[in-house]
């Protein structure tokens, strides 16, 4: 009986395992007009999710490096998260985010306002 409860529980709850294992990691935000760019490192932070800038590339001031660009961030489904904050460093202000896992390399990262009806998003690909 024992056996049948951990498997079932495992059949049940891997999918979400996976789906949050898979945005787990560094991913690199889309290049700026001026072809600046971040390296953006996803990890669990309690039981949600946390980004935090790891790498500033071609960038003025690198001092954004350790800041958290993401935070709050929950799973929805097996391929979105919802309810999070994200920090936009060209305007220094934090709105609410969702992410969207498109493939296993590719992340939809979007910033809105008025309740989500305006949102600005990017299309971050997995570091190498």
């Amino acid at each position: 009986m024992n056996k049948i409860l951990c498997l079932l529980f495992a059949l049940v709850f891997a999918p979400l395992a996976n789906a949050e294992g898979e945005v787990l990691g560094k991913w690199n935000t889309e290049k700026s007009e001026e072809g600046a760019w971040l390296t953006v490192d996803i990890q669990p932070c309690g039981d949600k999710l946390c980004g935090t800038i790891v790498d500033a590339h071609e960038v003025k001031d690198a001092s954004i490096v350790g800041t958290e660009m993401i935070k709050g961030m929950q799973q929805k489904t097996d391929t979105a998260f919802s309810k999070g904050k994200i920090y936009a460093p060209d305007t220094k202000k934090w709105y609410k985010s969702k992410m969207k896992l498109k493939g296993t390399d590719t992340l939809k990262v979007s910033g809105c306002v008025l309740g989500g009806v305006i949102c600005r998003s990017q299309t971050w690909t997995r570091a190498k």
